[in-house]
């Protein structure tokens, strides 16, 4: 929860121009994320990387109930045993993934997709079908006294359903995941609310006062509560949540946090392009976003000089002082100079032109100073020389899908295979 409800708090701070960012930006093609052809070498740094990437969610992974580790170190070893929900989400479409790219077999794949099904529609701990966000990944118990968690649950689900798909000939998956999808209830997740779902919920607490309001990585939650079998919730909940325009430069688009993942979670599995609400085409939307990611990372370049047009991103990542929910525009003030590889990593399926030469750089320049069993370490900073010892789960998850949709649109394929999200994308009014 302190990583999304983090995610949320608005900082901010002022941004100066390059003429070097301008020039570099009018050279960008006005559409991105679609048509985009990749070399051969293209294609072989992204078969690297996520093969890499694919590796965390089987190393990391317990064998008897399928929960991921919310992280471990660069060189492959464990920190804990605690498992996030979430990456346990981003961890079932890996194997679909996996499985669909031949680095697992496809019976092995499915085996592990079974037992985390299993897993949490037998033993994890749930309330109104709602899953904690950190748990012990041994018997899928509450860790670190954390919240029933409304976005991780959401995310669990999207890996879920994929999965769902992907081994559609497994009429045990099919049971199973129908079954934890229909007794969350979206409805009790309202906390009295005729519209907007609160964020989650403690046993000595309640419920979370903080509600998922503004515009953020909250609309998978929506469609997914659209699409409940027993528990939907109408379309007010879509127009319900605010959209805040934020304008930086040429770019103009809207976001309701700094961090850049907020633009990428519910592109990683629902299929936007092409496609529009009342208003907005959300798929531009986060190509918009994502450029203006990078353009302020090049703008900061005079104080922190390892930034620059093939060196950017900035999202939720460790920072020397540990997790920091930075990102922009406009630049939260605790912007030292880090970057983190995600940003760049989440936007492939966007910005191929801009987001694969900027890993494809850092590689080529740091190495496997940053680059290592898992492709990219969370975060560095090429400004001071400090490298994180570690990658998070959903940091490297998002990674994986993003770059897979790029590749195949396979992710997005498989989760919009679901006649659920088809009626969930007609309840939300996205033609």
């Amino acid at each position: 929860m302190k990583r999304f409800a983090a995610a949320l708090c608005a900082f901010f701070a002022l941004a100066c121009a390059s003429g070097a960012a301008e020039i570099a930006d009018k050279a960008l093609p006005a559409k991105s994320g679609q048509g985009f052809a990749l070399s051969q070498d293209d294609e072989a740094f992204l078969e690297d990387l996520s093969h890499r990437a694919f590796r965390y969610f089987i190393d990391h992974s317990n064998p008897a109930t399928g929960l991921v580790m919310d992280r471990a170190r660069m060189n492959g070893s464990p920190v804990n045993n605690v498992a996030s929900s979430a990456a346990t989400g981003f961890g079932l479409t890996a194997l679909c993934i996996g499985a669909s790219r031949q680095w697992i077999s496809p019976d092995a794949a499915e085996d592990r997709a079974l037992a985390a099904l299993k897993f949490y529609n037998e033993k994890a701990d749930n309330f109104h079908g709602w899953f904690y966000h950190f748990v012990d990944a041994k018997n899928g118990h509450r860790a670190w006294n954390c919240e029933v968690s409304s976005i991780d649950t959401a995310l669990l689900l999207a890996g879920i359903l994929t999965a769902k798909q992907y081994f559609s000939g497994n009429k045990e998956i099919a049971r199973l995941a129908d079954k934890i999808y229909r007794r969350v209830d979206f409805r009790w997740m309202l906390d009295g609310d005729k519209a907007i779902l609160s964020m989650g919920w403690k046993p000595e607490d309640g419920f979370i006062k903080a509600r998922w309001s503004t515009h953020c990585e909250l609309m998978i939650l929506y469609l997914l509560a659209f699409g409940s079998p027993d528990y939907p919730l109408s379309h007010e909940s879509w127009t319900a949540w605010s959209r805040p325009v934020v304008t930086y430069g040429d770019y103009r688009y809207i976001s309701g946090a700094e961090p850049l993942f907020v633009h990428q979670y519910s592109h990683a599995w629902v299929d936007f392009r092409g496609k529009k609400d009342s208003s907005t085409d959300w798929f531009e939307n986060s190509v918009l976003a994502t450029k203006a990611n990078r353009r302020m990372c090049m703008d900061m370049a005079a104080r922190f000089p390892g930034y620059g047009p093939d060196s950017w991103g900035i999202t939720a990542s460790d920072s020397k002082s540990g997790y920091t929910a930075w990102g922009g525009p406009p630049a939260t003030p605790d912007i030292d100079g880090t970057v983190v590889p995600c940003a760049a990593g989440g936007s492939l399926m966007f910005t191929p032109e801009i987001a694969l030469s900027a890993l494809q750089a850092m590689k080529k320049k740091h190495g496997d100073k940053i680059y290592g069993v898992y492709g990219f370490t969370d975060a560095f900073n090429p400004t001071t020389n400090w490298v994180n010892t570690d990658v998070i789960g959903i940091d490297v998850g998002i990674t994986l899908l993003s770059a897979e949709n790029l590749r195949s649109g396979a992710v997005w394929r498989w989760f919009m295979a679901n006649p659920e999200i088809g009626k969930a994308m007609e309840i939300a009014g996205i033609k």
